[in-house]
């Protein structure tokens, strides 16, 4: 354990997963180890002349992995251990490799600033460990840590989930010296919301109260505490851009069998409008996958 899986894409991003993901390794007090993937496709040549075929990748690896090392030398990291992996689907190496070798954190940049890649979809719904998701949007400004619970699921699984989330919040913002935050909404309907026929207010207080003596436990400035009532995405996305949030941490229910492409309804929502850099905390359908005591 104490292992941080950093993914070295293909396609270069906005980001410098490299540079930021061991610098965050740094401060969780982990160990780094980047993961260089490579794949090309050579047409014809793949059936007709296995032999060049096997000359080319070696020489594009290779090559992904002289430029990888020459960064880690420029920020100092020359010690951390490289991976060269030549893969179509980095996902389903990433999430095997990093479960079955006891890393605790994967760290992937986004590509584009505004909208997950397919890549990033199947990492969040097939992970099995924490999966921290960096980007460079200009929202997010602050030291904050912001954890989204659903605090009035009587799910086993979510209740579990919660823990974890807190559990991950914590270290994350105690790690990198951010401030934490803490977000619950009350699910109500938007066209209900707006008809006015429902006292917010009311609703948010008896929240507060309900909930203070886990407010008081986290020991969370009240200032701190944001409980609105909407729709969780849309309200989410607004207070993570209304406190420019650095990162936010949610978990995800992941689905099995014909449902495996859904990582629950509302965690998938709030992920297609997010901005922030997402530590996405998972779970299956039924069984909590541990994620330590961090």
């Amino acid at each position: 354990m104490d292992k941080v899986f950093i993914i070295s894409q293909r396609e270069e991003a906005h980001v410098d997963a490299i540079s930021a993901g061991v610098e965050l390794a740094r401060e969780l007090g982990k160990r780094a180890e980047v993961f260089a993937y490579s794949f090309e496709y050579f047409g014809n040549a793949e059936y007709y002349n296995p032999k060049f075929v096997a000359v080319a990748q070696k020489h594009v690896m290779k090559q992904r992995m002289a430029k990888i090392e020459l960064e880690l030398e420029s920020i100092d990291a020359a010690d951390t251990p490289i991976h060269s992996v030549w893969s179509k689907d980095l996902y389903e190496h990433a999430c095997h490799h990093s479960d079955r070798h006891g890393f605790d954190l994967i760290v992937k940049a986004v590509h584009h600033a505004d909208h997950y890649l397919p890549v990033d979809w199947n990492l969040i719904r097939h992970t099995r460990v924490p999966l921290m998701l960096l980007t460079d949007h200009p929202v997010q400004k602050n030291n904050t840590v912001m954890m989204a619970l659903d605090l009035d699921s009587k799910k086993t699984l979510k209740q579990q989930l919660n823990q974890s989330v807190i559990r991950q919040a914590i270290a994350l913002a105690k790690a990198t010296g951010c401030e934490l935050h803490l977000a619950f909404v009350i699910r109500l309907p938007q066209v209900i919301h707006d008809m006015e026929i429902v006292d917010t207010y009311a609703m948010i207080k008896k929240a507060r109260e309900k909930h203070q003596a886990l407010f008081d436990k986290l020991n969370i400035d009240p200032k701190c505490v944001h409980i609105t009532v909407g729709e969780p995405d849309l309200c989410i996305y607004q207070l993570a851009c209304k406190h420019k949030v650095r990162y936010l941490v949610l978990g995800a229910v992941q689905r099995q069998g014909v449902y495996a492409f859904v990582v629950g309804n509302m965690a998938e929502s709030i992920l297609s409008r997010i901005r922030s850099n997402v530590l996405v905390v998972p779970a299956r359908e039924g069984v909590l996958q541990p994620l330590g005591d961090s």
